[in-house]
């Protein structure tokens, strides 16, 4: 939880001070104005402890160790579902290597067209 009750103390004196003033400039009794101001104070001070709670989880940073936990977590689950993937999904290791060797095949032919932009953008420099 972020902040300390203190927090909930200033938001309740505030929500008083803005109440009185506001409920002040009609014409009621004044027993009336300082209920309705005091209510209004409690169900701020109230309504603070989850505001502080959101505010904590909102600005919540984690720490490295639980950090690492997680990551350690999400990399032996990975690898569990990779070997399942393994066993249950490509029957034939051909289509595997068709696979990589066409995406290969397309790796080098952006290399060869980036290659071929960035001669012509040195060449434009050197012109210039």
């Amino acid at each position: 939880m972020y902040g300390s009750v203190f927090w909930n103390c200033w938001g309740s004196l505030f929500a008083f001070t803005v109440t009185f003033a506001i409920v002040y400039q009609e014409s009621i009794s004044p027993l009336k104005i300082m209920l309705t101001s005091f209510f209004v104070a409690i169900a701020v001070f109230i309504l603070m402890f989850p505001v502080r709670s959101l505010i904590g989880f909102i600005l919540f940073t984690p720490d490295d160790e639980h950090l690492n936990d997680a990551i350690e977590k999400d990399e032996t689950d990975g690898n569990e579902n990779l070997s399942e993937e393994m066993q249950s999904g490509i029957e034939n290791p051909e289509e595997m290597n068709n696979h990589h060797s066409s995406s290969k095949g397309l790796q080098d032919q952006n290399a060869e067209e980036i290659a071929n932009v960035v001669r012509a953008m040195m060449e434009e420099k050197d012109d210039a």
